[in-house]
């Protein structure tokens, strides 16, 4: 790529699951990428492969204090995304969320980048709504256990939207839904790596309720490309924007399938589940589609198989089958 098309790209949260994967695909898309991360959640182990690609550099930095550099785009995905992990320390998470969202948009005024928000399907809370679509303001507990994280991220989304009214930033905010695939955490809660990680050691699966709330599950590599599209439309596009798989699980098909492609001897066992936790988690792409030509690709069984497979050698096991 030629002086000048190359853009110097900021990733804060870069080495986490979907950092690590975002500052690939920039390297291959030929751009200098600085990875910005605290390593409270993100690992060295996630970048390491990209430690000695010219383009690439690492940066240990928390974004609850101002950071100086100079780039054309800042994509802003630091906070811990799991329950287990943002619950931890509540009042840092909200930090994150909050003062980072300051920070990193006040680099942005004063280097004049474009600047994309990783927001939630969080922000729409136990939606009333269902499947969920931009327009829907949420359904959120203010004071519950998972508000650090959902109050944290519906400020962030607040912010941005002040900073283009106030300073005509150029903004793109994107409301991920479930999302999973090789290097997510595997003691991070979330329901895909909990399966995994269970059915790989031949674990009771921990079922929270009957397991039949529902979720829509995203492979990185879709999700990824959807971040790219969003970052490339017309600077009028700001977002915000469901990015996630519009097919809809309940949380026992998942069980069961983890089960048959692992060829475990897990069996289920079921817990009370957890207060403010969503029993319907839907998006609605309509969005997506016409703004990006964006919709996810990659089959749910396909996706798993890539990502037992990641685990499976995480673990120190065999490949299965």
């Amino acid at each position: 790529m030629g002086y000048g098309l190359r853009k110097r790209v900021l990733v804060t949260g870069g080495a986490g699951f979907l950092g690590s994967h975002l500052c690939e695909r920039l390297l291959s898309d030929g751009h200098d990428v600085i990875c910005l991360d605290n390593f409270f959640t993100g690992t060295k182990d996630n970048v390491i492969h990209l430690l000695d690609r010219p383009h690439f550099e690492i940066l240990r930095h928390d974004v609850t204090f101002p950071l100086y550099v100079e780039v054309d785009e800042i994509y802003n995905l630091a906070c811990p995304a799991s329950p287990i992990h943002y619950q931890h320390d509540p009042v840092q998470t909200t930090k994150t969320s909050v003062h980072g969202a300051i920070n990193m948009l006040g680099l942005a005024k004063r280097i004049k980048a474009k600047i994309f928000q990783a927001s939630t399907s969080e922000v729409y809370g136990d939606p009333k709504v269902h499947p969920q679509v931009e327009g829907y303001w949420g359904h959120v507990n203010p004071i519950g256990l998972r508000s650090c994280y959902d109050e944290g991220k519906r400020c962030a989304e607040t912010l941005f939207f002040d900073y283009r009214r106030q300073h005509n930033l150029r903004i793109k905010v994107a409301r991920i839904f479930n999302t999973y695939g090789p290097r997510m955490h595997p003691n991070d809660g979330r329901v895909v790596s909990n399966f995994i990680v269970q059915a790989l050691r031949n674990q009771p699966i921990t079922i929270y309720g009957g397991g039949s709330q529902t979720r829509s599950f995203c492979y990185v590599d879709d999700l990824i490309e959807a971040f790219v599209r969003l970052m490339d439309t017309p600077d009028d596009f700001t977002g915000p924007v469901n990015v996630g798989n519009p097919n809809e699980f309940t949380i026992l098909e998942l069980a069961t399938k983890v089960i048959e492609l692992t060829g475990s001897r897990s069996e289920l066992s079921y817990k009370p589940l957890p207060s403010d936790d969503p029993t319907q988690r839907q998006p609605d792409i309509s969005l997506a589609k016409s703004a990006m030509d964006w919709e996810p690709a990659v089959p749910l069984a396909t996706g798993l198989q890539r990502t037992i497979a990641y685990f499976d050698e995480l673990l120190g096991r065999t490949p299965v089958g």
